[in-house]
């Protein structure tokens, strides 16, 4: 036997064990419905290896990833043209994580993984709000005859929990369409307060990582001007880290061979350090 050390092949931190963890890190390589820049499923695998650059302890919430108890499942085989088959083996593994009493939190892929994630959500919770933080309203019935879509999820999301479940927070591109629909609905947040009548709900949070401004997120598949900054997110998720209930999260869309600089990837991986912490 080789002596080593080697060095780990998981998210920095990560428990060896699925049965101690209380959080359950799964990639999701899928990047089949993209309708700009593909690229997104060789994230979860970019954003291990980058993480071994940070440290484990989030000053932000000032604790440590080795008290967060999670383990890194590693990624899902996902086939490539089926998009109706990956989203059933998320949801079977999904199922299988909050069978056993955990949480999930998911590393895409593109933004339609978090469907099967809700969809296996709904058979262990009740009053389930998604709050999405994105650029794009991802609110389209359909694109180019499709409905399984990366720029239809939040839509599809909405069918199962109801509109009234849903909050969406950086907005800023889609068609005029599914501005209106997010009028109708009242689903765009701009306050921090405004998220306080969910505090007695069961939330799932997905982070689209093109919400952040391009100048700090550039690989992503469709950059959109007049993002968030890094502190401002920051700012969201340390709000919802008191007295909500966050059952998962999600951080998707990042396509790291756009930014050959690593700059993006390192940033999602802080994002994801911060998020273990919330969970």
């Amino acid at each position: 036997m080789l002596k080593g050390p080697f060095l780990s092949k998981d998210f920095i931190g990560s428990l060896n064990s699925f049965a101690e963890a209380k959080t359950v890190l799964i990639g999701m390589p899928f990047d089949g419905t993209t309708t700009n820049r593909p690229g997104t499923r060789f994230a979860p695998q970019a954003i291990r290896l980058e993480s071994i650059g940070i440290e484990t302890y989030s000053p932000i919430f000032d604790k440590d990833l080795e008290d967060c108890r999670f383990y890194d499942a590693g990624d899902l085989d996902l086939p490539f043209g089926n998009a109706q088959r990956v989203l059933n083996i998320i949801k079977e593994n999904a199922v299988q994580i909050y069978s056993a009493g955990k949480k999930i939190l998911g590393v895409g892929g593109e933004h339609l993984v978090t469907l099967a994630e809700i969809e296996a959500i709904k058979e262990f919770y009740s009053n389930i709000v998604v709050i999405q933080f994105d650029a794009h309203t991802d609110l389209r019935d359909e694109y180019l005859g499709e409905k399984l879509t990366h720029s239809g999820v939040m839509k599809q999301i909405a069918n199962l929990i109801g509109f009234e479940n849903i909050a969406q927070i950086g907005i800023r591109s889609g068609e005029k369409e599914e501005f209106e629909l997010m009028k109708t609905y009242s689903t765009l947040k701009h306050r921090y307060e405004e998220l306080d009548n969910f505090r007695d709900k069961n939330i799932f949070i997905t982070i689209d990582l093109d919400v952040l401004d391009p100048g700090i997120m550039s690989g992503v598949g469709t950059p959109e001007a007049g993002g968030m900054s890094y502190n401002e997110l920051l700012g969201w998720l340390k709000y919802l880290s008191m007295d909500f209930n966050i059952i998962g999260m999600d951080v998707v869309e990042l396509a790291p061979d756009i930014d050959t600089t690593k700059n993006s990837t390192a940033a999602a991986c802080k994002i994801i350090r911060e998020c273990l912490m919330m969970l």
